[in-house]
């Protein structure tokens, strides 16, 4: 049987469901059944797949539940459904000593992740047959990837087990640990991912580009170029994800009205917009992988503390982008 990416799913839902057994089993949480009910209900939303279809045999319905779920998902979180609870950790002294014992070895689990991915992309990329033995004939490039990063977190993971000598079922509890200190910013990505797929199929982009074109004066190249890049910028502020902005923005200003009325080079519109919605990111509690999940991390008393020390930098950046686009795009 060929491998899919659908198992990659599986395993994660897999590790959800034992995340939610360990929630509902932990009487030192307050809130021990909505947490599980909630991590539950996203390890499910991982599992459904084409057998889904098969096995309800109505998309539709399938996709109504999804649905359901997602908003139970978020009356939970909503309501402060999620907490803290006990993880059977070491003692302070206990893991100051383990630390002082491995050093900089500590490192080499996380080390690990980053170099078997590229040896494993490199490998698929480089060695004829092997991509079509494990996959299947056609371009399998994000399943590549997805696979070899996969690799490389599970040999980080049995090399952080055999370094720190702890039991098999500790990383488990180290990932609750994680997924209740992060809470509901966890899911934010894939949410806003489909929320920016909704807005294209909406046609977002089209009502953008009428709304720039009736009521501001985009005949002027600076004025399309500062509603362009500050566009791409708030838009990722709402979306989280300058990825998710960028077709939308592009297609409603940037093409008819940057390229195709005044002219300018796509290239150029494509890299600086991009990096205009990057200066977004770093302005918006919705980009919680970089902004609301380093917070919790570490442990910092104020949740927003990251987004507070870039929004200078961030903003500083969007008034250079201004200038880079309007005097680079018209070459």
């Amino acid at each position: 049987m060929n491998f899919q990416q659908s198992y990659l799913y599986w395993l994660a839902g897999v590790v959800l469901l034992l995340v939610a057994v360990m929630s509902w089993r932990d009487k030192a949480n307050p809130r021990r059944l909505t947490t599980g009910l909630f991590w539950g209900v996203y390890g499910l939303l991982f599992l459904v797949g084409n057998w889904t279809y098969s096995l309800v045999g109505d998309k539709r319905t399938v996709h109504i539940a999804v649905g359901v779920a997602v908003v139970l998902m978020a009356l939970i979180a909503g309501f402060g459904g999620v907490k803290l609870g006990r993880y059977h950790q070491r003692t302070r002294e206990q893991r100051e000593e383990s630390a002082s014992r491995l050093g900089n070895r500590l490192f080499y689990p996380a080390l690990a992740i980053p170099v078997v991915t590229v040896i494993g992309v490199l490998m698929f990329n480089h060695i004829p047959g092997l991509q079509d033995a494990l996959f299947g004939p056609g371009n399998h490039s994000t399943l590549v990837t997805l696979f070899s990063m996969t690799a490389g977190t599970l040999i980080g993971l049995g090399m952080a087990i055999k370094m720190t000598r702890e039991n098999v079922h500790q990383p488990i509890q180290e990932a609750r640990r994680l997924l209740d200190s992060i809470g509901w910013a966890f899911i934010l990505p894939q949410i806003l991912a489909t929320l920016g797929l909704l807005f294209t199929a909406a046609g977002v982009g089209g009502g953008i580009s009428y709304l720039t074109q009736q009521y501001l004066a985009v005949d002027s190249r600076f004025v399309a170029v500062v509603v362009y890049t500050l566009g791409m910028a708030l838009l990722t502020m709402v979306m989280g994800n300058a990825f998710a902005a960028f077709p939308i923005v592009t297609a409603g200003i940037g093409i008819p009205i940057l390229v195709l009325q005044h002219g300018g080079n796509p290239a150029v519109m494509a890299a600086i917009g991009m990096f205009s919605g990057y200066c977004g990111t770093l302005m918006t509690p919705m980009a919680a992988n970089f902004n609301i999940v380093p917070a919790a991390l570490l442990e910092l008393p104020d949740k927003n503390a990251v987004i507070k020390a870039q929004v200078p930098t961030g903003a500083l950046l969007l008034l250079v982008n201004v200038f880079l686009m309007y005097f680079l795009m018209f070459l």
